[in-house]
């Protein structure tokens, strides 16, 4: 029996199984690592569509996004239990589900919500999304249950890596937090203005810790981008100044996003996160 692509929400409303049809359509195994991922994703969709040929490209433009992510979070998890890198990259919710900074000690936190009080006070929102990464330093995974490696792709693996962040949370020093990546697959000009204002803001929240823990040298934190499709127009965009940065004189100004990533296959994929997930 085929498992069905498309199932009705708690509403009535249909939409698609986008774990199902991710675990389903690659049979349990991993595609060459070679193949294009926008090729990998076409697949998905074409599977979607035969079951259903009336889905809309609306539709299936909102699961492309899971679908990557899982992708590039199965590369980072193999790469780091493979090559003992000495951070790891792991998936988070999308800011709904989850505030990010929650993933700080308690004291860190407590910085971060009399910040956005003060800030509110003023008239003013700090409001931003989550990135799709968080990238921790030297972390603990015994609690994590995921195959070391990964080496089939199913439902189960997908909710294990998804949920991989929560071991986290209030349990990251200042400097236990390296990093943030954003994965896209495929850069609109509106993709393109989100990143670089989420990493500006990452990183002046990163600052503004720095000074409330009066720390002097800090190791700083890293914001970089991925997406299959990267042209010049899109790293011009993304290497924007991170705007804390120019507010004084004694600041260097740094960029919001530091490198920005094309990949669009597995092997990119592993490419990216060799450099990323090193010192």
């Amino acid at each position: 029996m085929s498992i069905p692509y498309v199932r009705a929400n708690n509403k009535g409303e249909m939409s698609i199984d986008s774990v199902g049809t991710f675990a389903s359509v690659l049979g349990g195994s991993f595609p060459s690592s070679n193949k294009p991922i926008l090729d990998i994703i076409q697949d998905l969709d074409n599977a979607v569509k035969s079951q259903h040929p009336t889905v809309s490209q609306g539709a299936l433009s909102n699961v492309h996004g899971d679908w990557y992510e899982w992708l590039l979070g199965i590369v980072a998890w193999n790469t780091f239990v493979t090559k003992s890198t000495p951070f790891i990259a792991f998936p988070m919710p999308n800011i709904s589900r989850f505030d990010c900074a929650t993933l700080y000690t308690p004291e860190l936190m407590e910085m971060i919500g009399h910040l956005r009080q003060e800030v509110s006070v003023s008239g003013v929102g700090l409001i931003s999304s989550n990135p799709d990464f968080v990238i921790i330093k030297d972390p603990d995974i015994a609690q994590i249950s995921l195959p070391k490696p990964i080496t089939a792709i199913t439902a189960s693996t997908i909710a294990l890596l998804e949920n991989a962040y929560s071991h986290y949370i209030g349990k990251c020093e200042f400097e236990k937090i390296r990093g943030y990546l954003a994965t896209k697959s495929s850069l609109r000009p509106d993709r393109r203005l989100q990143i670089p204002h989420e990493g500006s803001l990452m990183k002046a929240l990163y600052v503004h810790l720095q000074t409330r823990l009066w720390i002097t040298n800090p190791e700083g934190i890293k914001y970089y981008a991925a997406s299959c499709k990267v042209g010049r127009a899109d790293i011009s965009a993304l290497r924007t100044v991170a705007t804390h940065s120019i507010t004084t004189v004694s600041s260097q100004p740094q960029a919001a996003v530091d490198h920005v990533f094309q990949v669009n296959s597995l092997q990119e994929a592993e490419d990216m996160f060799d450099i990323i997930l090193r010192p």
